[in-house]
């Protein structure tokens, strides 16, 4: 069975150079067989590698994997200035998830807005259903993993994302791994430990962006709006939740995701020198 460690370290692999099926093979200790259905699984589910055949049909045909890094994301001028945007800004609400619903066909979006989140919350009932329908990848854009302490008339959302992990669905997280979020980044990896599996991922990673990509078919992104103090303007608070359904714009976000998540630090080390600290 193909796991997040195995995955892991196919990918370690391949980002030093270009491996054969046989090299990878070797290293995994794994038969050639197996490893081919494992970069197919790969390359299918995550697009973070890319396979390639030379010699095709003749008894010296060699198969390749190599890190998929592709140069161009954006297919218009706007997405390319929105791209750069999205990768370099760091603070939360530097980038605005309205300029990307804004360019969604109206029947595949909608939103909610709220004055306050509680455990009534509309946004928090809708992302409890859209993350229940989740079927193989779930990737997440948090500053410090807040989400996971939020409930709906007593449905935690920490159950549902654990019911995610005994489906064996994979999880990949770009947050702050830092002592103000620490607690909740324990509380999510300790449920790797809990079942025995390896299918969370954790990065550090400061972004703008906060939401999920479920499946490479939804984006729900959250958008938080401050008074302003001035006339005629925001007198309160809001929190904005973006739905959208549109194949074009989700995968042209996971891309962007999986290019940030591949150039991410681990989280492994950092927590290491975070405990001690707290200690």
């Amino acid at each position: 069975m193909l796991d997040n460690e195995t995955i892991r370290e196919i990918e370690k692999l391949v980002s030093i150079e270009p491996r054969s099926i046989n090299e990878i093979a070797l290293h995994l200790k794994k038969n050639w067989r197996t490893v081919d259905r494992y970069l197919k699984q790969i390359e299918e589910e995550t697009g973070l590698i890319r396979t390639k055949t030379f010699r095709g049909g003749t008894r010296g045909a060699l198969k390749v994997a190599f890190l998929n890094s592709p140069e161009k994301i954006s297919s218009t001028k706007f997405q390319e200035e929105l791209e750069k945007q999205i990768l370099t800004l760091r603070k939360k609400g530097d980038v605005s998830a309205f300029e990307i619903y804004e360019h969604v066909s109206d029947n595949k979006k909608h939103a909610i807005i709220e004055n306050q989140i509680s455990n009534k919350s509309p946004n928090v009932k809708e992302l409890i259903e859209i993350l229940q329908n989740t079927k193989k990848e779930l990737r997440l854009f948090s500053g410090n993993l807040s989400w996971i302490n939020l409930e709906y008339k007593g449905i935690l959302l920490s159950d549902v994302f654990e019911e995610l992990l005994k489906k064996d669905i994979r999880v990949k997280i770009l947050c702050r791994v830092d002592m103000d979020g620490i607690e909740n980044i324990n509380k999510v990896l300790s449920s790797n430990y809990k079942y025995g599996k390896e299918l969370i991922e954790i990065r550090h990673k400061e972004h703008s962006l906060r939401g999920f990509i479920i499946d490479d078919k939804i984006i729900r992104l959250k958008e938080v709006k401050e008074p302003t103090g001035k006339i005629k303007e925001l007198d309160k608070k809001k929190f904005i939740f973006y739905t959208i359904k549109d194949k074009s714009w989700t995968e042209w976000l996971s891309k962007i995701f999986n290019k940030m998540f591949n150039t991410s630090v681990g989280s492994e080390k950092r927590l290491i020198e975070l405990n001690k600290l707290l200690k």
